[in-house]
């Protein structure tokens, strides 16, 4: 007749409790993680579809073909920088994927930036004439940090005399021939 130890069986039904506790926090940790993934590429999609929306389309043009004649005064929409301030926002705050928002929107990202503070410096102005120094920062920052994906992603592959200015005015010329859909 065979006795049972039951001091065994009660470490052991610890230990299997534990490794099930341990499971199921990392199958939650995986599970959460996937649906951070899967709403911030719903809210790219969606701020995607807001930015080629008809109101921006033309909210851009006008913004592009006022920076590039240099009529600054007659720029009467900031929709364009308040829309990429959003975008900043959402992803300094780690709501979206900065590699999303770099796909979906760091060509205009770093085109508008660089012409609205080149060859004069408009985010500096309304900074001091609203006495707001934090006016577009989340924008600022999504600029530099999109630029810091611009390095990793391209290494190598990055134009070596590359003219931030000429690249902006490139894009900036195709936002004017924008057209209503």
């Amino acid at each position: 007749m065979s006795s049972i130890n039951w001091f065994n069986v009660a470490l052991w039904s610890l230990v299997g409790t534990w490794v099930l506790v341990v499971g199921t926090l990392l199958l939650m940790y995986w599970q959460t993680r996937q649906a951070q993934s899967l709403n911030s590429a719903n809210a790219v999609m969606n701020l995607r579809e807001r930015f080629d929306s008809t109101r921006m389309r033309a909210a851009r043009r006008h913004l592009a073909d006022r920076l590039l004649r240099q009529q600054h005064q007659d720029i009467a929409s900031v929709e364009v920088a308040t829309f990429f301030e959003l975008v900043g926002t959402l992803t300094h705050r780690k709501i979206l994927d900065p590699d999303l928002v770099w796909e979906a929107f760091g060509t205009w990202v770093e085109s508008y930036y660089w012409w609205l503070r080149n060859p004069l410096d408009l985010i500096g102005q309304l900074r001091t004439n609203l006495s707001d120094p934090l006016l577009y920062h989340e924008f600022e920052w999504l600029y530099h940090r999109l630029l810091e994906l611009d390095r990793r992603h391209l290494g190598d592959r990055a134009p070596m005399s590359r003219d931030p200015g000429n690249d902006a005015k490139a894009v900036l010329t195709r936002e004017t021939t924008l057209e209503s859909i």
